[in-house]
């Protein structure tokens, strides 16, 4: 449990990053048990892990935290048991808890991939290591570190040698590897329109957010090539034939750039579903480009199992319809940038949302999210944190931009700059690169390091139980 604390420690809020390394070591020493006593310390250590860090799902649905640190507390128990007692357990540890988050990435719910252990290294020098593996090889560097010093604790002194020295080797690869490059520069202005958190479409009046953006925006004067509002700042039956169009358009006119903003409106599927896009609104008033959210937030944009716990008398009324998940790729057009990726919100938890962008031409990315109905800054600086690992991911400028913080600039080193304070109204306008080619990451994706770290799993196992069999019979020999 105090190996679980101090990785929760080095999640954002907190964000001390030493400490999951520090973390991960204590959780690889108590390991050399029998499987049973493996579990019960891999299911301590995922409950102290992720009580902290989920903690904002308490906000969201308290049934559903309490439901996610038993399934995640069981996975850390599961990856614990993989880990079989013998010479190789440190290296069966790195590749199941790498097999363990990447299950965490994709399920259930099509995956909640919230406190991280990626996301603790977002601020460290081993967050560089994304550019050749995204989340996925982070995870196991990470852990490789953790392994590092577990072995020297152990004195176990070329375990600790080699295992430093390919940790060392892989940050030297990742700095040198591609990770795009500048073809010119463009000026965007991100709109952070204020107001108190802890607040719901439900139970408040979506007009003052709008209302809020639309007096923080009249500040702005350009030139600018893109203004940039957040997630779910303009929520109504049909933008298309709204008066907010056209409020938002007279300000593009006057302002002289088009608008990316973030809509909520039904969907043509009938009343009880809804589409949450990024939009781009023109000067003219025409709507140019439209990207719809794929990655929809569970127990927030839509409702699993919604008739069986309706049954049980759970209060599905706190998501009354749900999100009709996009299908298109993570880009908008605009008149001057070109292509823009866009990853909503949730969506920048996830590594392939911004590999989509950058393949389908995207030149810089945007994350319009909207964390007003968080109290606190547990949700939005993890995400900060995951919009880092984007940037540095895909070779990107991200301009993450929220109703009530954190918004900010973004480089393709994972820099964060401007950021703006929580509740407050602001404006912030930066020149920041154009930039196109590819990392590696971007080109292999996730699966080849899930089939490496199930392959080595498997090695390691097969190994382990090949030794187990022969055991008995040089025993018998001997005699």
């Amino acid at each position: 449990m105090g190996g679980g604390f101090l990785v929760a420690m080095a999640l954002p809020p907190w964000g001390v990053w030493p400490l999951a390394p520090i973390g991960l070591a204590i959780f690889a020493l108590v390991l050399n048990v029998d499987r049973r006593q493996r579990a019960i310390r891999g299911a301590s250590f995922g409950f102290s892990l992720f009580c902290l860090g989920c903690g904002w799902m308490f906000q969201l649905t308290p049934p559903g935290y309490v439901v996610v640190i038993i399934l995640y507390s069981t996975m850390m128990a599961v990856a614990a048991m993989l880990a079989r007692r013998g010479p190789y357990q440190f290296v069966a540890l790195i590749a199941s808890y790498t097999l363990i988050e990447a299950l965490r990435f994709s399920w259930p719910f099509g995956g909640v991939p919230v406190s991280s252990l990626p996301i603790t290294q977002a601020s460290s020098p081993l967050a560089v290591v994304a550019r050749i593996g995204g989340p996925l090889l982070l995870t196991a560097a990470t852990m490789l570190a953790g392994v590092t010093l577990a072995s020297a604790a152990q004195r176990r002194w070329q375990w600790a040698a080699t295992a430093a020295v390919a940790l060392a080797a892989l940050a030297v690869i990742a700095q040198m590897v591609p990770h795009g490059h500048d073809v010119g520069s463009t000026t965007v202005a991100l709109v952070q329109g204020g107001g108190k958190q802890g607040t719901r479409a439900a139970t408040d009046d979506p007009n003052l957010v709008f209302e809020r953006h639309l007096a923080a925006t009249k500040t702005l004067n350009g030139p600018v090539d893109l203004v940039v509002w957040p997630e779910n700042v303009i929520n109504t039956p049909n933008f298309g034939s709204s008066a907010m169009r056209e409020q938002v358009a007279a300000e593009a006119a006057r302002v002289g750039a088009p608008f990316a903003v973030g809509v909520t409106q039904d969907s043509d599927l009938g009343a009880d579903r809804f589409v949450n896009a990024q939009v781009v609104v023109q000067a003219d008033g025409t709507l140019l480009s439209q990207y719809e959210k794929v990655r929809r937030v569970p127990f927030g944009e839509f409702m699993p199992l919604r008739k069986l716990l309706h049954a049980v008398g759970a209060p599905t009324d706190l998501v009354p319809r749900d999100a009709v998940a996009g299908t298109g790729p993570a880009v908008i057009d605009t008149p001057k940038l070109g292509r823009v990726g866009v990853m909503i919100s949730w969506e920048v938890f996830f590594g392939g949302r911004g590999r989509d962008a950058a393949a389908n031409g995207g030149r810089i990315l945007l994350n319009p999210t909207n964390g007003a109905s968080y109290v606190g800054t547990l949700l939005q600086t993890q995400q900060v944190a995951s919009s880092r690992l984007r940037a540095i991911e895909s070779g990107r400028w991200v301009v993450q931009v929220a109703p009530t913080g954190f918004s900010a600039f973004i480089s393709p080193g994972g820099e964060v700059f401007q950021r703006t304070a929580q509740v407050e109204q602001a404006v912030r306008t930066r020149t920041i690169a154009l930039r196109e080619g590819f990392t590696p990451y971007r080109t292999i994706g996730d699966k080849p390091w899930v089939a490496l770290a199930a392959v080595g799993l498997a090695v390691v196992s097969l190994g382990r139980r090949k030794k187990a069999d022969i055991g008995p019979a040089l025993a018998d020999a001997s005699e």
